[in-house]
């Protein structure tokens, strides 16, 4: 028996996704930045802004090359081209170890890292998953996207347990070959290509699906996606904002607190807080995406992380740098399934990789831009705080927009539904 008929219950595809999520960009490279970012400064005497100049080149990139990972996936597989993402991003992980002391040579190995973690990221799992499920599409993305939570929450305490015992440029070689054990076995053994996409159109109303639950390709080019709907521009505008704001937040939340003199095992174990709650907020979003329009379950989401940096911002004590830490991982941990699930329901998935590429490509850039942000804000003030009410502003406007997306253009289909509650049933 091959080991494709093994894992042929989509279920796998969750398994292997979820593995794959936790070694993946956000985890491995934004949620491990504030951990290397004092330790590297100190060694080189750089500013901030210096360091996180680094983030922003790799996230610039990767957001510039998502779109063209997206159409590799649509045209040789998602199998292939996630498997080569892997080892490239694994070894390009490793190769920030030989920075040398000139800050234009770090910034360009994060940026060689960032064109790598283009797809090493969201994008090939989530339409990995998209394709396997129609009616449970909401919880399997949650659940898959639940391992950029875990990643988040155990990667930074490695990266830091790597740093204090060997130093910061071997806790990066540990990164990247921490990503090829977990990530590269998982893809192999669990994915697999979906059913071809029938030739010619087919009509929103008339989607079908495989023999073996796979759901049969359908949606809009991505021209009509981009110039012939509103909607792909709402959700841009939103996903940006609500990137900028929270990934900039999270990525300096250990040096926030180390500024207050809280030590960094307590900053790094507030930061892992924030990932536990981003599966937390991944499971519940893909719960509530399958029982509630999307553009509503979206809104309350990108609204909550408002109150997370208003709890880091106000400088208090105690449990609330950790309450604002876990609002900021539910935010961003509904955001990327949130993401996949409106291009599947409002723009299909024929061409999915390439439209959600597009969107991916504007998140990934406010990933990387918020950092520099509130590195720029501390270099020029010596505080945090008008960047933050900044991020705060941008939140509330992007919970605003998304609400305003109107109703689906794919809804869910109702075909062969035991399929799936049966296979779910075969794995509990």
């Amino acid at each position: 028996m091959s080991l494709r008929k093994v894992f042929k219950n989509p279920w796998w595809v969750v398994v292997g996704a979820t593995l794959g999520l936790i070694v993946g960009n956000g985890p491995i490279v934004l949620f491990t930045f504030g951990v290397f970012l004092k330790p590297i400064a100190s060694q080189f005497a750089w500013n901030r802004e210096t360091v996180a100049l680094a983030l922003t080149a790799s996230q610039t990139v990767g957001a510039i090359a998502t779109p063209f990972a997206g159409m590799a996936v649509d045209r040789w597989g998602i199998r292939r081209v996630t498997l080569a993402f892997i080892v490239v991003f694994s070894l390009a992980a490793a190769a920030v170890s030989l920075t040398p002391p000139y800050p234009a040579a770090f910034v360009l190995l994060y940026a060689v890292w960032g064109l790598a973690g283009s797809g090493q990221a969201p994008l090939p799992y989530a339409k990995a998953i998209s394709v396997s499920f129609e009616k449970r599409r909401g919880l399997a993305l949650g659940i898959a996207m639940a391992g950029v939570g875990l990643g988040a929450a155990l990667v930074p305490q490695v990266a830091r347990l790597l740093i204090s015992s060997f130093g910061w440029r071997t806790a990066y070689v540990g990164l990247g070959l921490l990503t090829f054990v977990v990530a590269f076995p998982a893809v192999a053994l669990f994915f697999h290509e979906p059913e071809s996409p029938q030739e010619g159109p087919q009509p929103a109303a008339t989607p079908n699906r495989g023999d073996h639950g796979t759901v049969a390709v359908t949606g809009m080019t991505a021209r009509e996606a981009v110039f012939g709907t509103f909607q792909f521009w709402l959700i841009g505008i939103a996903v940006f904002l609500v990137a900028v704001a929270v990934n900039g937040t999270i990525a300096h939340i250990v040096p926030i607190l180390t500024d207050r003199g809280i030590s960094v095992v307590i900053a790094t174990s507030v930061l892992s807080a924030a990932g536990l709650a981003l599966i937390a907020g991944r499971i519940f979003s893909g719960y509530l995406l399958d029982r509630f329009p999307a553009q509503y379950v979206a809104a309350a989401f990108f609204f909550i992380p408002l109150m997370g940096i208003l709890c880091l911002g106000s400088g208090s004590g105690g449990v609330v740098p950790l309450v604002g830490a876990a609002f900021l991982g539910m935010g961003i941990g509904a955001e990327i399934d949130l993401l996949a699930f409106l291009v599947g329901r409002y723009f299909g998935l024929r061409n999915f990789g390439q439209i959600y590429g597009y969107l991916m490509a504007v998140f990934i850039f406010g990933s990387g831009l918020g950092p520099w942000i509130m590195g720029v804000c501390f270099d020029l003030r010596h505080s945090y705080t008008l960047a933050l009410i900044g991020f705060s502003a941008a939140l509330a406007i992007a919970s605003l927009l998304i609400s305003r997306l109107g109703p689906y253009a794919y809804p869910a289909i109702r075909l062969n539904e035991k399929l799936e509650s049966s296979s779910a049933a075969a794995i509990q």
